[in-house]
């Protein structure tokens, strides 16, 4: 079914089962999601498009009586791969709604990084390369929770499911080609785990950027995170309605134990220490300040690099893009900025990039070059790797 074929949405159950029956039968279908969450915690899903080899097909989720059972167990039909580009948002909200995780999964955008497209391309400039088409993204933040939905989001919706199956197909044949599709399994494991859309309240404080010296402020920092993660979810509503970050750093730091001292901080709006929410922050408080020092994560500081391991970060940026430029990969899948400060600061720092595939592209000649026994040079206007002989 052509994109001009694929303009009504499925709107009831007995479509939606047959057309999965359909997708079924064949090695591969594309998936993308369409959805708000803007006022929300939990991402709220309006559309699921997904194509075949020879059909395409919008699902309206937000249709009355809808079922969507039959997708979910097409997410995990083994004997079908299931296509995403930036997989992330879209497996979130299968994991949300039905504790699904598609599988087997392929994701285009981390296939393009080991094949060399660049650090997390995106799907409209990844399209125009390798086919030459250029999308229409002017309906990507349209309001898609709005029905009727416009012949234009109908459109950019099957546009986004019907280019990715030559996307997929080119993708696939050359990491085949070039050995490369284990590759792509490893960097899938945090997609394909559960606990990446785990979003446990007692966590919550380590998405936080807030800088605190002192274990008590780190027991106050991870239960005023854990009381908000708690309300946003169940009010679903976003976490900054509830609370902004800023707030939590400062309630972590002041240690307010009575409404007066609360009424005193600048991030909190007037009149909060006689909310609810007021009390339920003193007595998050209270609970922080009553723990077993000794149950409170130490907290990391971050060592700052010697002269000497700053210049070797910089020596190793140089080989990691001379590196990846000669193998065709993205930089960011070899080794990441951490990976390069442990390299500089340790022997043998346990780190992804010091291990498997990546070691023999990169790691072993990243030892090298500290250890002195290899050096960059210009050649022709080009910096080369030099092996030196060891003194």
């Amino acid at each position: 079914m052509e994109a001009e074929q694929a303009m009504e949405l499925v709107t009831s159950s007995s479509e939606l089962a047959a057309i999965c029956e359909r997708l079924a039968l064949h090695p591969y279908v594309t998936v993308d999601t369409e959805f708000l969450r803007e006022s929300t915690f939990w991402p709220q899903l309006c559309v699921v498009q997904m194509a075949g080899p020879d059909e395409a097909v919008i699902i309206d989720a937000l249709a009355e009586g809808l079922d969507l059972s039959p997708l979910y167990a097409l997410m995990q039909n083994e004997r079908v791969a299931k296509v995403f580009h930036a997989a992330r948002q879209d497996v979130e909200i299968f994991w949300n709604l039905a504790k699904t995780i598609p599988s087997p999964m392929f994701d285009t955008q981390v296939a393009a990084m080991v094949l060399g497209y660049g650090d997390s391309i995106s799907y409209d400039q990844l399209v125009q390369r390798i086919t030459g088409h250029a999308i229409d993204k002017s309906s990507r933040f349209t309001d898609w929770s709005r029905r009727p939905l416009s012949l234009a989001q109908l459109t950019y919706a099957v546009s986004d499911v019907t280019h990715l199956r030559q996307v997929y197909l080119k993708l696939n044949e050359d990491l085949e080609k070039r050995g490369r599709i284990g590759w792509v399994s490893e960097e899938m494991k945090i997609l394909t785990s559960p606990t990446t859309y785990r979003q446990e309240p007692e966590n919550a404080w380590r998405r936080l950027k807030a800088r605190v010296k002192k274990p008590r402020e780190l027991a106050v920092l991870i239960e005023v995170a854990a009381w908000r993660e708690r309300e946003a979810q169940s009010r679903d509503v976003p976490r900054s309605r509830v609370i902004k970050d800023d707030a939590i750093t400062e309630l972590a730091q002041q240690q307010p134990k009575t409404p007066d001292a609360l009424s005193h901080m600048r991030s909190l709006p007037k009149g909060f220490e006689r909310s609810k929410s007021g009390e339920a922050i003193l007595g998050a408080i209270k609970t922080a300040l009553a723990r077993d020092p000794a149950t409170i994560p130490p907290i990391l500081r971050d060592k700052p690099l010697s002269n000497g391991a700053s210049a070797t970060v910089e020596l190793l940026k140089v080989l990691l893009r001379l590196v990846s430029e000669q193998h065709g990969v993205a930089a960011k899948v070899v080794a990441t900025v951490d990976d390069l400060q442990k390299i500089a600061a340790g022997d043998e720092p346990d780190v992804p990039a010091l291990a498997g595939w990546r070691r023999a592209m990169f790691g072993e000649q990243a030892l090298k070059l500290k250890r002195g026994e290899l050096a960059l040079a210009f050649d022709g206007g080009r910096i080369v790797a030099l092996e030196r002989p060891r003194v």
